[in-house]
């Protein structure tokens, strides 16, 4: 399977218009509405990167990777057929609201819902953010990361890695408290078909709201400051402090989403050339700050 990118993320909503403040006051991105009550949220000349779809719930609902063309597409079905899961092909009104020629998606063996699609349409109007972003780090790196909780770990890397085409960038190895009795829980950093360093990881454990959290790029030091500032001003709980991650060397902070994950603002993400890359096991989150205890107090 060839996945070019993270092309857009959705989320299950029962007040879109949370997200909409969210989005626009705090995230500095563009929304506008979408079919079916939905709320699309704009991050370059793409329609939208987030989708917002009103349900029963918040939380994270799937990751949406793209394909090159018609031919990658229904490779990708091929090869999902041949390794026997189950796909569900969007109907009309969900291959509408996503903009794009053709949709489907399936669940890998952590139960992580993943749309694949080709042919994403585009109005290619200039992103203008209502409080003055000047823009995202998208294309060709797609719309960030996405970190899903895999607590059949094993297993679904293996789907990732076989299935899905995903390779690894490095690993970590996670324990929340000082007890050294405290089982390790293993994260796995993926990345596809561009230079991102990830556009993917797995983490050993569950998480209620579907997702651990996702990244949002912007291109320089200021707008996390500026960004770091809004959330303090309208209220958003912060989840870890600023700091440099030692993988992807990205600069960021953590915060709440009305969604009940994560989002991580940051500048700086590692480009990596995959030719010259070696995987590695690093011993440490960040190689400064990003103190995520304040999370939990």
């Amino acid at each position: 399977m060839d996945i070019r990118a993270l092309g857009y993320i959705v989320v299950e909503s029962t007040d879109t218009e949370r997200w909409r403040h969210y989005g626009e006051q705090v995230l500095g991105m563009a929304c506008t509405n979408a079919p079916h009550g939905a709320l699309y949220l704009k991050m370059d000349e793409r329609d939208y990167r987030y989708l917002i779809v009103p349900g029963k719930q918040d939380r994270y609902l799937a990751s949406g990777w793209e394909l090159a063309g018609e031919a990658a597409f229904n490779h990708a079905l091929a090869t999902l057929r041949a390794a026997n899961v189950e796909v569900t092909h969007a109907s009309e009104a969900e291959r509408i609201q996503r903009r794009a020629q053709a949709v489907a998606w399936f669940a890998d063996p952590s139960g992580n819902r993943h749309e694949i699609f080709w042919g994403m349409r585009s109005d290619f109007l200039r992103f203008v953010s209502p409080i003055g972003v000047s823009c995202f780090v998208t294309d060709p790196l797609g719309a960030g990361h996405s970190v899903l909780p895999a607590p059949a770990f094993d297993e679904t890397y293996a789907f990732l890695r076989d299935v899905m085409g995903f390779g690894l960038s490095d690993i970590f190895r996670a324990r929340f408290t000082t007890d050294p009795a405290e089982p390790e829980k293993r994260i796995h950093f993926l990345h596809c078909g561009n230079g991102r360093h990830h556009s993917l990881a797995i983490f050993e454990a569950p998480a209620p709201s579907g997702c651990v959290h996702v990244m949002a790029e912007v291109p320089d030091m200021g707008e996390v400051g500026r960004a770091l500032d809004r959330a303090q001003q309208h209220g958003v709980a912060l989840s870890a402090t600023l700091g440099q991650h030692c993988n992807d060397r990205i600069v960021s902070f953590y915060m709440k989403t009305p969604g009940g994950f994560d989002l991580e603002y940051g500048y700086g993400g590692l480009v990596v050339d995959w030719s010259q890359h070696a995987a590695f096991e690093a011993t440490r989150v960040s190689l400064w700050g990003h103190d995520f205890s304040i999370g939990y107090r």
